[in-house]
């Protein structure tokens, strides 16, 4: 049949569109049996799009009849619309129809869409218009297609013979079904649109991308309770293969963001591929050192991935106003752009909507997206007002741990008797906290857990004992050193406590103190005291003793730093992260206005405020 209608589907149905309306009576029974008759592709689309449903709903409203034979009458035959033409109506439709707050989840306005294509095809893109070039673009976060289909027309405008070929993958039903229609008018290959989890499959897995364009979903768990079923189990799977998409690996499981980043460049061909991603500004900055997020943005920045940041204005998109960012990457970097990320501060480069739709209240014009990409293009010689150069190594940084000499001061009074306790020394013995949660469970209390209360009850006595004797010596005495100290603890304790215990009761009655002697291990070296441990960041490029001079040392002294790292361990110590404070590198310093014209302006309305009252008082 396929090859009968000459294109990708096909309607066996007894009807026209023309002929159901000789029936008005039977119209929707007429016009069920009209959509059963298409090929399974097409009725994929419709039953996604709960068509039956709205049929039902235009019958009972007595609109349906005027529906059909309005389309009727409408030439939409290839003579008329070829594939581009039509491609550009249905653009205008998603666009009108998705321009809500609710839709605006499956939907990047066409200004948004368009900055990115330009973007992406200024750069190591000459050959795009050669005649008849293959050119491959994917969009592994779909939605309706519409960066697939705003790509398409933008290379089709510019060298209509290339051959471009869309591969999309999309999850939600309703959103899938709007861009596998637009496939199939615009003439791609319905099986490269797929309804599924980008997740759990790569559906494109064997063919490498020239582009790829994508707008994933911002804070969507991949993990826990909130994630999609079996999303968690096929992410770990896949991170567990040698060639994983993930090998950077997993970031935070509240978002997702960065999973699709890594999946976009596993798609990228080698050579010549190129990006253009949409996240917010979590992916910038959010995790510690170690955690998968840093190694992410670590893991780009090495590889020299990562060619630039555009922010862009807030109140962008239909359904939320939150700060956004395009994040070229590249495979083909241009020689003074390689070991370098360019930051482009569009914030403030948009026109306003003379009537909001939702949340999008700004918008991009063509000379706003011209400005951009020219300040993208110009590298190193735009404007620094709004574009700024760093090396890689300008986002990473080193995490160095700082102590301080272990000085403390031993004493046996009220106070340091209660900071024991609440530094936990004597819960071994008896924990008020936990006796009081076994005691509430009654007879469901496990077995195990009966023994743990049975043992708080028997050395319960031990800890009274202590307690008794450390109230029984209260003084005002300080003992600057723990030689001096031990002696006078054993003597107030006798054979109450074990050696391990006796150390924590001594470490609780203990306290920072410059005053007290510094200790020092068997060997004579001075040892450092944990709980004075601090953690400085240091630039990857910067020396640390030079850090310490100048940040570090002016305050304390006596502080040293100590590197921490250890990648030969079974779980590796890792003490290199990078981050990209992207506000910090365009934050400008607005000085506050003179106290005495803020005075004086307070002032004035005061005296405004009363004059109004003595007004309404007469």
């Amino acid at each position: 049949m396929y090859r009968l209608s000459g294109y990708q589907f096909y309607n066996v149905s007894e009807f026209t569109l023309q002929e159901l309306c000789n029936d008005a009576d039977h119209i929707a029974e007429n016009f069920k049996a009209y959509i059963q008759g298409f090929s399974d592709n097409i009725k994929d689309i419709l039953n996604n799009l709960d068509m039956e449903t709205h049929i039902k709903k235009m019958d009972e409203g007595g609109c349906l009849f005027n529906t059909v034979k309005a389309f009727s009458e409408l030439d939409l035959s290839v003579e008329s619309f070829d594939s581009i033409k039509m491609g550009y109506i249905f653009e205008n439709l998603i666009g009108r129809f998705f321009q809500n707050v609710d839709a605006g989840q499956f939907y990047t306005g066409r200004d948004i869409v368009k900055l990115g294509v330009s973007l992406l095809v200024s750069e190591g893109c000459d050959d795009i218009f050669d005649d008849h070039k293959l050119i491959t673009i994917c969009d592994q976060a779909a939605g309706t297609g519409g960066m697939l289909s705003t790509a398409y027309s933008y290379f089709k405008h510019y060298n209509p013979t290339a051959d471009v070929k869309l591969f999309g993958v999309e999850f939600m039903g309703v959103s899938w079904a709007v861009g596998m229609a637009e496939m199939l008018i615009k003439g791609q290959d319905a099986t490269n649109f797929v309804h599924a989890d980008s997740f759990k499959e790569d559906p494109s897995a064997d063919t490498k991308m020239r582009f790829v364009l994508m707008n994933p979903p911002f804070g969507t768990p991949w993990s826990g309770k909130d994630a999609k079923a079996g999303q968690e189990e096929a992410v770990i799977n896949e991170y567990a293969k040698e060639n994983s998409r993930w090998g950077a690996g997993l970031p935070g499981g509240g978002d997702s963001q960065m999973l699709f980043l890594q999946s976009a460049i596993a798609k990228l061909d080698e050579k010549v591929g190129r990006a253009a991603i949409i996240e917010n500004g979590s992916p910038l900055f959010t995790g510690g050192t170690a955690s998968g997020e840093s190694q992410i943005r670590r893991w780009l920045l090495e590889n020299d991935l990562l060619e630039a940041i555009i922010a862009m204005p807030t109140d962008l998109f239909y359904n939320t106003g939150i700060a956004s960012y395009w994040w070229i990457i590249s495979k083909n970097k241009r020689p003074e752009r390689k070991g370098y990320v360019q930051l482009i501060d569009a914030t403030n480069i948009y026109h306003k909507l003379r009537k909001p739709v939702g949340n999008k209240k700004n918008e991009f014009s063509p000379e706003d997206r011209a400005q951009i990409a020219k300040l993208y293009t110009d590298f190193d010689k735009a404007d620094s007002e709004y574009s700024k150069i760093f090396k890689n190594e300008d986002f990473m940084y080193r995490e160095y741990a700082v102590m301080q000499p272990l000085q403390r001061s031993y004493s046996i009074t009220e106070a340091s008797i209660e900071r024991m306790l609440q530094k936990g020394a004597l819960k071994g013995l008896w924990d008020e906290a936990k006796v009081a949660e076994y005691e509430e469970q009654g007879n469901v209390l496990s077995g195990k857990d009966q023994n743990k209360l049975q043992a708080f009850y028997a050395t319960k006595p031990v800890y009274d004992a202590i307690l008794a004797k450390l109230q029984e010596h209260i003084a005002d005495e300080k003992w600057l050193s723990p030689k001096v100290f031990t002696p006078v603890l054993q003597a107030v304790l006798g054979d109450l406590a074990d050696k391990k215990l006796f150390e924590k009761i001594m470490d609780g009655l203990s306290v920072m103190d410059k005053t007290a002697e510094i200790q020092r291990d068997k060997k004579g070296n001075i040892v450092y005291d944990k709980e004075t441990k601090d953690t400085e960041l240091v630039k990857y490029t910067e020396d640390i003793e030079t850090y310490m001079a100048r940040e570090v040392l002016p305050h304390i002294p006596d502080a040293k730093w100590f590197w921490e790292e250890d990648l030969t361990k079974k779980k590796p110590v890792i003490k290199t992260g990078a981050e990209i404070p992207f506000t910090r590198y365009f934050y400008k310093y607005q000085a506050p206005r003179p106290s005495a014209e803020l005075l004086a302006e307070f002032l004035a309305i005061d005296k405004a405020v009363n004059e109004r009252i003595a007004r309404l008082m007469k």
